[in-house]
């Protein structure tokens, strides 16, 4: 396949609570496959931390609908998967009725589960319902928010020093070739290359 005509998976899941499929854990990362960090919450204003009387709140995306993410495997090569909402609306439902809600690592380590960081909201953006992102964070309609709650101290120390600033989910996915997307022009591929270039 000539390069910058990556194909595009959507992902799905089997909604059997006895089926692997699904999220089982979500991760905090250094760098979010969502590609937008979080906010996190303090008691002044947001995006600033303060170290005494805190809230310990972060608020960002664990999933976002419809936004091609770049992946590589032996499988398929280079492509680019994405989440319809539908698919995204039964990933949440599956993943609140297994009681996932308390499922953190860092960084997709199986072994480094920190305790003391807790779901406590967890939504999907539905105008239709009224269910808006936070203000100021612009999100595909569709979309899976979620804050934690962070009371480990070691957890809370690494999020002021961005060493932690987004979510990444993790867990078992069926592919399908779109069917709604084209492949990616080389333009969207020197945008994606430009986007994940850091600073």
């Amino acid at each position: 396949m000539a390069k910058g005509k990556l194909p595009i998976f959507e992902l799905d899941i089997n909604e059997d609570e006895f089926n692997k499929s699904g999220v089982q854990y979500v991760a905090l990362v250094d760098d979010p496959a969502v590609e937008m960090v979080w906010e996190a919450f303090g008691n002044v204003e947001p995006m600033q931390f303060v170290a005494d009387n805190d809230r310990r709140i972060v608020t960002g995306v664990l999933m976002r609908a419809d936004h091609p993410i770049f992946r590589t495997n032996p499988e398929r090569g280079d492509h680019y998967v994405v989440f319809r909402k539908d698919v995204i609306e039964k990933v949440v439902q599956k993943f609140a009725k297994l009681g996932y809600h308390n499922n953190v690592n860092k960084m997709h380590e199986a072994s480094d589960v920190p305790d003391g960081v807790s779901m406590f909201e967890s939504f999907i953006v539905d105008s239709s319902r009224g269910i808006q992102a936070p203000k100021g964070m612009k999100v595909e309609e569709g979309s899976w928010i979620g804050s934690y709650k962070v009371d480990n101290d070691e957890v809370w120390a690494s999020i002021k020093e961005g060493k932690f600033n987004g979510f990444s989910v993790e867990g078992f996915f069926g592919y399908e070739f779109s069917k709604q997307a084209e492949p990616m022009t080389d333009i969207d591929e020197v945008i994606h290359i430009l986007n994940s270039i850091t600073l």
